[in-house]
């Protein structure tokens, strides 16, 4: 099994997860609890499994969010709903949107969740917060909102990975954004509407991009070109940390590609988007 199993995963559990957050069910279920605003929400919840931490933590560990973007969101959104309870609603909430759409996932569920946290119990947490705390979560006796919690488990687990590749190339969260768009053609306002940055902000990480010989009148160099295969590399082999431990790798891939195509082809997720998702 090599790592491009691990992209494979990712693709196929990332619209599985990001249902929490587009869906508007999901949506409207944070405002419920009292999370006031879509991105209060965002914030609140993927940030629950941590516990009521301050806006610092939450920047290490989002990276690449303009760090007044979660200060709006973090700490205040813990006086509205408590992190236990939040992180409750969001699985609850997700697993009820996936039945809805794919109502084939609960016989998958059924098949795949066993091995899926088998995966997540033997994989390391080190240099891994977001997954530590995912892990951490209880698993829901839902089968459906289990299947979702591991999903967003491993995720993060590829997310925590990939920051670390990112931060060991210096490049910040902003500039990371702006790599991708240059060498996927994405427009820039993906990430300028949903990430905290300003035109100036994306400026001056372009004009540090380009003084380090990364981008160019016709976009990426070859430099640049280099960088974003052995971060996107790197990030698959560290992800096979965890599906490694898969008991039946390609039989779990096999039963969540259905289901997870379904969902891609909903439109309940968004491509493009600023998670840099593709559709299957």
């Amino acid at each position: 099994m090599d790592t491009a199993f691990a992209r494979h995963m990712w693709r196929t559990l990332e619209p599985l997860h990001a249902v929490t957050y587009f869906s508007a069910e999901c949506v409207a279920d944070r405002k419920a609890l009292g999370l006031r605003g879509y991105w209060m929400g965002y914030f609140g919840s993927r940030a629950a499994p941590l516990g009521a931490v301050g806006p610092s933590v939450v920047e290490a560990t989002f990276y690449n969010f303009h760090p007044a973007m979660v200060r709006r969101a973090v700490p205040d959104s813990w006086k509205y709903a408590a992190p236990q309870d939040i992180v409750a609603d969001r699985a609850r909430s997700a697993a009820a949107v996936l039945r809805r759409v794919a109502p084939e996932i609960e016989a998958i569920a059924d098949r795949v969740v066993p091995d899926l946290y088998a995966a997540i119990a033997a994989a390391s947490t080190s240099g891994r917060p977001l997954f530590a705390a995912n892990r951490d979560v209880a698993q829901p006796n839902d089968a459906v909102a289990a299947l979702w919690q591991a999903a967003t488990a491993l995720r993060e687990h590829r997310g925590d990975g990939h920051i670390a590749c990112l931060l060991a190339e210096e490049v910040d969260g902003c500039e990371a954004h702006v790599l991708f768009s240059a060498d996927t053609g994405a427009p820039p306002h993906i990430w300028l509407d949903n990430r905290g940055f300003g035109q100036q902000d994306w400026d001056a990480a372009h004009a540090r991009l380009v003084a380090r010989g990364l981008l160019g009148e016709a976009g990426l160099t070859a430099a640049g070109r280099a960088l974003r295969e052995r971060v996107e590399a790197r990030t698959d082999s560290l992800a096979m940390q965890a599906y490694r431990h898969l008991p039946d790798p390609r039989g779990v891939l096999d039963a969540l590609t259905p289901a997870a195509k379904t969902v891609a082809r909903s439109g309940e997720v968004p491509f493009p988007n600023p998670m840099g998702a593709h559709p299957l």
